[in-house]
C-alpha cells in the first residue's frame, strides 16, 4: 500500500509542470527549493532539538558562496554543492555555541547571524552589489542553459519553470531520503536523545558536542544548496531578501508541517510557500490598495499557524493527518458484522 501511495505521488509530481499554469509552476519552485531548507532546519530543530532563528543566514552564505563560484568559473554541477559546503563551513563555525547555549539564549545568538550577516551583504559590494542587489547564473549543464533553453521530451516541451522544478524536486526527494535514513542511524538516534535529555544522552555514551554541531552542520548543508538554486532561479536578489522574516518562515513551516517528522517539512512548505500566491488569488486583496495587502495577511497567518499548532497540534499537519488516521481505523473497527457483531478486534473481522 504504501509504495502504491509513493508511486501515485511520483506520478502526480512528474505530470504538474504540464497541467499548472505558469504563476502556479513558478510557486511549486519555490515550495520545492524552500522544502529543502525546511528539511536542513527539521534536522536541527526537530531532530535534534536546536532552536534556531538564523536559518536565512545559511540560505544567503549558500547563495552568494555559489555566485563567487559562479565567478570564478566553476559550472554549476560543481558550485550547487560546493554553496552546501560554504554553508555547512558556517554551520560547523555556529554549532559550539549550542554547546554553551540553549533555549531562547540560542535562539538569540542565531537571530544575531541574520543581522550580521546582512550588515556584510550590505556593505560588501563586490559580493552582493550592495543595497541594489545583484543578478545570479542560471543552472547550466554544458552549454544546456535552464533559463532560457527547451528540453523536448517526445512530443512534450519543458521550458525553464519546468527544468527548475524538476531539478528542484530531484534534489528534495534525496535530501528527504537522507533525512528518512538518518533517523534510523545511530547520529540520528543521538540526536534524538540530546533533543529529549542532554544530560541522559550523555550518561549512555551520546557524544552531546559533536552531536549538536553534526546537526548544525547537516541543516546549513541543505539551506547552502536551497539558496542557492533559490538565487539562480529568480536571477536577482538583494541583501534585504535575506532577513529575519525568512527566517521566521522556516520555523513555521516545521511547526505546522510537523517537527521531527520526514513529511512536515514539505507539508509546512506548501502551506507556508503558497500562501501568499494562493492570497493574491483572493478578490479583495492585492500587493497595492486599501487595507491589508497579500504578504501582510500571510504574516498574519503565520504568527497564527504557529500558535495554533504548538498549542493543539504540536506534531503539525503530520499529527493531525494520524488523528484522522486513528479515527478512520476506529470507526473501520467498529463497523456491525454480517451476523449483527461490533467487529473489535482481527480476531473477530477474519
Amino acid at each position: 500500500m504504501r509504495a502504491a501511495r509513493l508511486m501515485a505521488l511520483t506520478g502526480v509530481a512528474l505530470v504538474l509542470p504540464f497541467v499548472l499554469s505558469a504563476a502556479w509552476l513558478t510557486t511549486a519552485v519555490f515550495v520545492l527549493v524552500a522544502a529543502i531548507a525546511v528539511t536542513g532546519l527539521n534536522v536541527l530543530t526537530g531532530y535534534a532539538g536546536q532552536i534556531s532563528l538564523g536559518h536565512a543566514f545559511f540560505l544567503a552564505a549558500g547563495a552568494y558562496g555559489a555566485v563567487a563560484l559562479a565567478d570564478a568559473g566553476l559550472p554549476s554541477p560543481f558550485w550547487i554543492p560546493a554553496a552546501g559546503v560554504i554553508a555547512a563551513a558556517f554551520g560547523a563555525l555556529a554549532g559550539p555555541l549550542a554547546l554553551r547555549l540553549s533555549g531562547l539564549y540560542l535562539a538569540l545568538v542565531t537571530l544575531g547571524l541574520v543581522f550580521l550577516g546582512q550588515h556584510v551583504l550590505f556593505n560588501v559590494a563586490s559580493l552582493s552589489g550592495g543595497p541594489e542587489g545583484r543578478e545570479f547564473p542560471a543552472v547550466s549543464v554544458g552549454s544546456f542553459d535552464f533559463a532560457q533553453d527547451t528540453l523536448a521530451i517526445g512530443p512534450l516541451l519543458v521550458e525553464g519553470n519546468g527544468l527548475y522544478y524538476y531539478l528542484a524536486a530531484a534534489l528534495l526527494a534525496a535530501t528527504t531520503l537522507y533525512a528518512r535514513n538518518l533517523i534510523r542511524t545511530r547520529p540520528g538516534r543521538a540526536m534524538v536523545a540530546v533533543r529529549e535529555r542532554p544530560a541522559a544522552a550523555a550518561v549512555m555514551g551520546v557524544d552531546v558536542a559533536r552531536t549538536k554541531v553534526v546537526a548544525f552542520v547537516v541543516s546549513s548543508f541543505f539551506a547552502g544548496v536551497s539558496g542557492a538554486l533559490y538565487a539562480s532561479y529568480v536571477g536577482f536578489a538583494q541583501p534585504g531578501h535575506w532577513d529575519v522574516m525568512l527566517s521566521i518562515q522556516y520555523v513555521a513551516a516545521i511547526v505546522v508541517g510537523g517537527m521531527g517528522s520526514v513529511a512536515g517539512p514539505l507539508l509546512g512548505a506548501v502551506v507556508i510557500f503558497a500562501l501568499p500566491s494562493l492570497l493574491r488569488e483572493l478578490p479583495f486583496l492585492g500587493e497595492t490598495g486599501s487595507g491589508f495587502s497579500a504578504s501582510e495577511l500571510a504574516t498574519i497567518i503565520y504568527g497564527f499557524l504557529i500558535v495554533a499548532f504548538l498549542v493543539a497540534e504540536p506534531r503539525g499537519l503530520v499529527g493531525i493527518g494520524e488523528r484522522i488516521r486513528r479515527a478512520g481505523t476506529r470507526m473501520r473497527a467498529s463497523v456491525p458484522s454480517s451476523t449483527g457483531g461490533v467487529l473489535t478486534t482481527k480476531e473477530e473481522r477474519r
